[in-house]
């Protein structure tokens, strides 16, 4: 048989063993009070209701397997189940005693019940997801996707786990932890993240800059090309995906909704919080038509008081885990094509079925497919197999899905569920098939074996296979007559999808495509013409053609999902074309995907937008590209001008409301901007509109633009029901207007997530005394973002340090989180009180009495060649990015306030230590710090960038300050550098060694992986 593995090439290695060890996997213990005990399987199997016809069957329970938290099959149709027991009650989340693994479950004589168990690798942490293929098995462990090698497929790693991706959010992030590998038809390898926290996804060693940042939503990663994308963003915790015939993909989430479809760029709607990109405006909403809840109640009801009547009616509650679109052989045909999950608090299988409107779907409420008596049931996943019986994992847990009450690691059930009898399903092995027999089964009723196949052909196909060009060729004119005479669009399709992976398109042959009847067709030929590179002008010129002409709303909704692919100064065209059909301006999706795709490059862009905005038959394209310019009216006062040029009689009313509510949004919370060009001969003549709405608009911008709004009006924005955008620069207005009795808002205003940084920086305008105890107080619940924030407030005066260092001194906060550039500024205060604090608690700050000289040398000689030879690169660079990086940029990563470090003479170990232990001894003007009393009593540190006669702008590590002249009361420079002295004292030999090799390399080093433990 031909040798059909890929070989993977990576560049890290997970730092544990690959072989699976009994004996040394830690015992397992259960953090949760089991209350009146755990319900045996037999018992849980009794209370499992189905519809008539079905059987269900206790495939496993523990103590064979534990906390199943992901199940996967490979191609001979055995269950792959990953167990996962760091995972812990807060405030530990993730418990480092234990480990996770992944188990090999068979059923030999098909009668529903496992015969052959086998651990494949014990050594995981963070655990929450694997799949199979390409000659191995692809592993979730946060913060790493992993690959581990079983090319012989003999059950044993034949290697080390080797890291692919690193940078996911592993600690911080809880429950809504990265999770959910599945391959999607296009042959790239899809999974999810909840919107707990902010992920830097990249291939290990790359720079945080070139990193891609996430935070929430669906991503996908080709296994061979090593490409990551996001691919769609929002919701709350998405823990379930699948696609249906169509290959149309759909995920589940959990509290605002449960059911979404995938448009790659698609910004859905969130729990809390803003998405990374400000100018959204706008988000998508769910797919469903309904809730499994009674959303009169809060959704965490159901967890503190129990299932209300209306609750159950509706579904049973608001958690939802796993999705399976039922495509298999076994279950009556009214099921094909439906959506199946796992309602966590209802104890029971939702089923949704899908159908089209509009430019997307529509989820409709079918009737409970399965329910649970037994209260430890937790269903989390679920897939069907070879035979089409589907399995069911059970978490097997009584508490609620954060699992604040400890966790009961020592249970676990799968179950699966079959219809009609148990028929013994013949043994498969697909890897030992042909390529023609591959082909065959794309027309397979079970869609396990059609994707199975397909993927099988993809690997083989990269994997350079001893295929001859000739058996390569026939295989792929099997494929094209199988697209060309099927009478189903679905086959259709999978011909398609397996042309695709195998390299049997090209351009033209795709470009062709958009010419087909079928709606389907048209808009996987749109996605496949866009996967890989910046598409051509050919395509581009095909898919403007195809969006002025086309029907489908859905096909257009890809084509406006597809100008993420293009330029930003090419996407107007393809923009235009599609919102020309004002059939779909009232659509929930495509108005918003058409905005999303051309958002990037309006500012850049701007006679572009203007003219999209004058002809687009969308009104919400026109009234956000209106927002987002006037957004900009200070930079870009011409533009906005252009817009209001718009706003003649020449225009409908609808179209003039449209561009009048874009510039009124875009300038809510702005007590006064400057007035556009032309502003008061078109202001006339809207004074004279017989729409009110319109006179009304004229009236607030005028207002804008001419005296500025009153205070307690921007006062009412920055605390009532506004956008973000608007309440931000609200609070910014009333912070500069120095308004009085503000404090007491801003207060108020530390309890909200989206505001809590916005509210912290108000404050620190303020000389409160009621300032430094409520942010202490406040500290552990405002969002991390907004930590250093506050340290930045409480070091800005005598008064707030010393509660600082009082808070420290208590552990009310972790003295990690002051910097070094924070200390010397409190140092800079000439405070006795606040620098004996410092002392007593940073002692390896301490003043020493050794000549600096003698530092240098004694350093010198430690440090020798082959002590730096041995350094520790990675953790070296780690260290740099710790206590250098906020300031310093080496390799093209890290701050600007101090000296590029790249073209230093890095290579010259005198020269490093000279400047690190004695950082004053030269220091050029532009680098010195400089310290700004304000009038209000707070002092700042920072280097001058730039000054006017009315401003001064400082650099601080974390951001930049626009200070008023007026508003300073004393101005010094210092001969100090801004870079403390005795940092290395700070570290151990060690550390010194590891830092100094890193600072000393010619090329950028890899991050050092996070070992948790492991």
């Amino acid at each position: 048989m031909r040798n059909v593995i890929l070989a993977l090439v990576f560049s890290q290695v997970y730092p544990f063993a690959a072989a699976a060890d009994n004996s040394s996997f830690p015992a397992v213990f259960d953090t949760q009070d089991p209350g009146d005990g755990l319900t045996s399987p037999e018992k849980t199997l009794q209370g499992i209701k189905v519809p008539q016809g079905f059987h269900v069957s206790l495939f496993a329970a523990e103590p064979n397997v534990r906390q199943p938290i992901a199940l996967a099959m490979d191609d001979r149709g055995r269950l792959w189940v990953a167990e996962n027991y760091t995972y812990a009650e807060r405030p530990v989340q993730f418990e480092k005693k234990l480990h996770d693994r992944i188990v090999i479950f068979e059923d030999l004589d098909g009668n529903g019940e496992f015969d052959r168990r086998k651990v494949f690798w014990d050594k995981a942490s963070k655990l929450t997801s694997i799949e199979v293929g390409f000659g191995g098995v692809w592993v979730l462990c946060a913060p790493h996707l992993l690959f581990i090698p079983d090319r012989n497929h003999d059950d044993v790693p034949d290697g080390d786990p080797v890291v692919l991706l690193d940078g996911w959010n592993a600690d911080t992030i809880g429950h809504n932890i990265v999770n959910g590998l599945r391959w999607g038809p296009d042959g790239w390898l899809y999974g999810r993240q909840g919107i707990m926290g902010t992920s830097h996804v990249g291939k290990p060693g790359m720079s945080l800059l070139d990193r891609t940042k996430m935070n929430g939503g669906i991503w996908r990663f080709h296994p061979t090309r090593k490409t990551f994308e996001v691919v769609a963003q929002g919701t709350t915790n998405p823990w379930g995906m699948d696609w249906d015939d169509h290959g149309q993909l759909f995920f589940i989430n959990t509290v605002i909704g449960h059911l979404w479809h995938v448009v790659p760029g698609a910004l859905y709607e969130r729990m809390f919080g803003e998405h990374l990109n400000a100018h959204a405006y706008e988000l998508m909403q769910q797919t469903a038509d309904h809730f499994h809840w009674d959303t009169s109640e809060w959704w965490h009801d159901t967890e503190a008081k129990g299932m209300t009547e209306t609750t159950d009616q509706a579904g049973g509650g608001h958690a939802h885990a796993g999705l399976m679109i039922y495509l298999g052989d076994n279950w009556p045909d009214r099921y094909r094509g439906t959506l199946f999950t796992a309602n966590f608090h209802g104890r029971r299988i939702n089923n949704d079925r899908l159908a089209r409107r509009g430019a997307g779907y529509v989820g409709k409420h079918a009737a409970d497919f399965l329910t649970v008596e037994d209260p430890w049931f937790r269903g989390i996943e679920l897939c069907y197999g070879p035979d089409g019986g589907v399995y069911i994992a059970d978490w097997s847990d009584i508490g609620e899905c954060h699992d604040t009450d400890g966790i009961h690691r020592t249970s676990g059930r799968i179950y699966k569920v079959t219809y009609g009898g148990l028929d013994t399903c013949p043994a498969v092995d697909l890897a030992q098939m042909t390529d023609a027999q591959l082909v065959e089964l794309q027309c397979h009723k079970n869609d396990w074996y059609v994707r199975h196949a397909r993927r099988l052909l993809h690997q083989r196909w990269a994997a350079g296979t001893d295929a001859t060009e000739v058996e390569r060729s026939e295989i792929h004119r099997m494929l094209l007559t199988m697209f060309e005479t099927h009478t189903d669009v679905t086959r259709k399709l999978r011909a398609m999808w397996c042309l695709y992976v195998t390299g049997g398109t090209d351009e033209q042959w795709l470009i062709r495509q958009l010419n087909c009847s079928n709606e389907h067709v048209r808009l996987w030929a749109v996605k496949l013409l866009v996967d890989q590179e910046t598409p051509s002008a050919s395509v581009r010129d095909a898919l403007e053609q195809l969006a002025k002409q086309e029907s489908s709303g859905l096909v257009l909704n890809f084509l406006a999902s597809a100008l993420h692919s293009l330029p930003t100064g090419q996407r107007f065209k393809l923009a235009s074309a599609i919102s020309s059909h004002e059939q779909f301006a009232d659509d929930p999706a495509l108005p918003l995907m058409v905005w999303y795709g051309t958002e990037p490059a309006v500012v850049g862009q701007a006679e572009q937008a203007i003219e999209l905005s004058a002809v687009s038959q969308l009104p919400l394209v026109r009234r956000h590209i209106a927002r987002r310019l006037t957004y900009e009216i200070k930079r870009q006062p011409e533009a906005v001008a252009k817009l209001v040029g718009l706003l003649d009689d020449q225009h409908s009313i609808r179209f003039q409301q449209d561009i009048l509510d874009g510039m009124s949004t875009a300038l809510e919370g702005w007590r006064k901007a400057p007035m556009p060009n032309g502003w008061e001969d078109i202001a006339r003549g809207l004074r004279k509109s017989p729409d009110e709405k319109i006179r009304q608009f004229e009236r607030e911008l005028s207002l804008v633009f001419g005296d500025g709004r009153a205070m307690d009006e921007l006062l009412e924005i920055a605390t009532g029901d506004h956008n973000l955008d608007a309440r931000r620069v609200a609070i910014h207005a009333l912070v500069a207007a120095r308004v009085e009795g503000l404090v007491s808002t801003l207060l108020k205003l530390l309890e909200d997530p989206d505001l809590a940084t916005d509210a912290v920086r108000g404050l620190s305008a303020y000389n409160d005394p009621e300032t430094p105890g409520r942010l202490i107080e406040r500290m552990r619940y405002l969002p991390s973002s907004a930590h250093d924030e506050v340290i930045n407030v409480l070091v800005s005066q005598p008064a707030y340090a010393r509660k600082l260092l009082d808070a420290v001194a208590a552990q009310k906060i972790d003295r990690d989180l002051v910097s070094a550039f924070q200390l010397r500024q409190m140092q800079m205060l000439s405070d006795a009180q606040v620098s004996m604090q410092i002392d007593k608690l940073w002692p390896e700050l301490k003043k020493i009495s050794a000549d600096k000289v003698a530092k240098i040398n004694e350093y010198r000689s430690a440090l020798t060649a082959e002590n730096l030879a041995s350094a520790d690169l990675p953790a070296g660079r780690a260290l740099f990015d710790k206590s250098c990086a906020s300031c310093h940029r080496l390799f093209g990563h890290g701050g600007t306030i101090g000296p590029d470090l790249t073209g230093a003479q890095r290579s010259n170990l005198h020269y490093l230590l000279e400047n690190i232990v004695d950082p004053n001894a030269t220091v050029a003007k532009n680098h010195r710090m400089t310290v700004v009393l304000l009038d209000s009593g707070r002092v700042i540190n920072g280097v001058i960038i730039a000054q006017t006669q009315q401003t001064l702008t400082l650099q601080m590590p974390t951001e930049q300050i626009v200070i008023a002249r007026e508003e300073i009361e004393q101005l010094q420079e210092s001969e100090l550098s801004i870079m403390p002295e005795r940092q290395l004292e700070v570290l151990s030999s060690n550390e010194v060694r590891d830092l100094i090799g890193y600072l000393m390399s010619p090329h950028q080093i890899p991050l050092a992986p996070i070992r948790d433990g492991r």
